[in-house]
């Protein structure tokens, strides 16, 4: 008896599910290729007819601008301008961000308080503040800032709290002159502290008794920062060290910086490819990859690519970080190059003065000022982000298993404690990933201070190009910032949820 064995028959290429797939993919990355590559010559087209030049001397003449708060006032360079700006944008993200993160704690917890007031109020707050846009948020903050008393003449002197239409002032400790030099200390007292607490904790676990592990990381720390303060004129030998390596940035060439940000966009794709494979091995050789492995290996080689065509055709956003780099370290060389007599930190109370031709009361620019700009930015973001992260909080914690509450009071813990070691513990292990999403829409939200005169990278980079022209750089720059910017806060995220994950046996 015969046996007939069936054969399967290849389908033809125009039915194959894999060759059309493929085909979808290639021809949608040749129309956005297209695509980009028209605009690209419709901007060199229109950028030539306005007689506008595609640039980076703008980075090195001096902006003539001023700029109203923030590490300098008269930047010299573009350069320095912007890092002002980025500066300033920094300081409202991330004060932000941690004020959102502990405001938004508590009023998630609160919003399941069995308290009816708490409850309440916590419900109020999230579902007010939460459906009010953001830029309205922000305006109606400056509307209140702008119903405070006006300065006067009669007004100069000093005070201990002053709120004026002109800003907030408080009492401060000010970093001087030799603060930078101090801070050295604080960063081997940080480092002394952790690994004294780690040995301290250990050994706890190793022997038992308790060994006072953090108690002994606070006196480390505050023996050297008190050293420190004392004897902190001997670390002015960086002053030198730094100018030296603004020096040496100033020296290179942009086209090295070209090529050695080219290189690496090249191989992080290598890198992640070659890890993605060793991922894909098993003992018995390299596992069958599937269409869908073949394709995220490609695709990380064309986004390697790409950036390194991006560097290469667009040398202005090189020439800028080139820039921003010898400007922070220029910035450092004169701090540590300051005074062996200069105190490390500086107490300065509010006051008003009369300044300018015409003696206008103004707030001293010796006393900590929040200016209007800062505070409505500031305090619309921290509310506004506070409200969705208690929400995500709430969530959270009543995702966690009833049973661990229950357990958790049958062996004596109070409220507190059982809030403290058991739930926000096993509650943050979920909520850190969206918590997450809402640090990221903080820090881009920062892109509406200009609404409000606010000086952060967007305003002082409109003010730029409103001065040379040069429109599109300034606008890759702030695309490149915004977009660096969210990837290292997403893998400082990521960072922690992984640290925070369940190790399963």
């Amino acid at each position: 008896m015969a046996v007939t064995v069936a054969t399967h028959e290849r389908p033809p290429f125009w039915r194959n599910a894999t060759v059309l797939k493929w085909a979808a993919q290639l021809v949608l990355v040749a129309f956005i290729a297209v695509v980009v590559l028209t605009l690209r010559a419709q901007a060199a087209a229109n950028l030539e007819a306005r007689g506008i030049t595609f640039g980076t001397k703008w980075l090195s003449d001096p902006p003539l601008i001023s700029i109203r708060e923030g590490i300098d006032l008269q930047p010299d360079s573009g350069a320095r301008a912007l890092y002002a700006g980025i500066v300033n944008t920094l300081r409202v993200s991330i004060s932000g961000i941690i004020a959102a993160t502990i405001l938004g704690t508590i009023i998630g917890i609160a919003r399941l308080s069995h308290n009816w007031i708490v409850n309440k109020i916590a419900t109020v707050y999230i579902e007010t503040i939460r459906n009010i846009p953001v830029l309205v948020q922000i305006i109606f903050w400056l509307a209140v800032v702008q119903i405070f008393p006006a300065l006067e003449a009669d007004d100069v002197g000093e005070y201990w709290f002053l709120a004026t239409a002109k800003g907030v002032s408080v009492p401060w400790l000010f970093p001087g002159d030799g603060f930078y030099q101090w801070l050295v200390f604080l960063i081997i007292g940080a480092i002394v502290a952790g690994i004294v607490y780690f040995r301290l904790a250990k050994l706890k676990e190793e022997r038992g008794g308790e060994t006072h592990a953090f108690l002994w990381s606070v006196v480390a720390f505050l023996v050297i920062a008190i050293v420190g303060w004392f004897i902190h004129p001997v670390m002015a030998f960086f002053g030198p060290i730094w100018d030296g390596v603004a020096s040496f940035f100033g020296a290179i060439p942009t086209w090295v910086v070209v090529v050695l940000l080219a290189g690496a966009s090249i191989a992080a794709a290598v890198w992640w490819i070659r890890r993605f494979l060793d991922s894909m091995r098993t003992p018995a050789g390299l596992a069958k990859l599937t269409d869908d492995d073949w394709f995220r290996m490609i695709f990380a080689g064309l986004i390697g690519l790409f950036g390194a065509a991006l560097f290469i055709f667009v040398p202005a956003i090189s020439e800028a970080i080139l820039r921003l780099f010898e400007a922070f370290f220029n910035f450092l060389g004169d701090k540590f190059g300051a005074s062996r007599d200069a105190a490390p930190l500086t107490f300065a109370k509010p006051a008003v003065e009369l300044r300018g031709t015409g003696g206008f009361a103004q707030l001293s620019s010796e006393s900590l000022v929040i200016t209007p700009g800062f505070f409505a930015l500031w305090v619309g973001l921290t509310l506004y982000t506070a409200s969705f992260i208690a929400e995500i909080v709430r969530g959270g914690i009543l995702a966690v298993a009833k049973g661990q509450s229950e357990a958790g009071l049958a062996v004596g813990l109070t409220r507190a404690q059982l809030l403290r070691f058991v739930i926000l513990p096993q509650a943050f292990r979920i909520v850190l990933p969206p918590i997450g999403n809402q640090y990221l829409n903080l820090f881009k939200n920062t892109s509406l201070g200009i609404a409000v005169a606010f000086p952060d990278i967007v305003q002082v980079g409109q003010t730029i190009y409103n001065q040379t022209g040069q429109t599109f750089p300034v606008v890759l720059l702030w695309m490149g910032f915004f977009l660096s910017g969210s990837l290292i806060l997403s893998a400082i995220v990521n960072y922690f949820n992984r640290r925070l994950k369940l190790v399963e046996r």
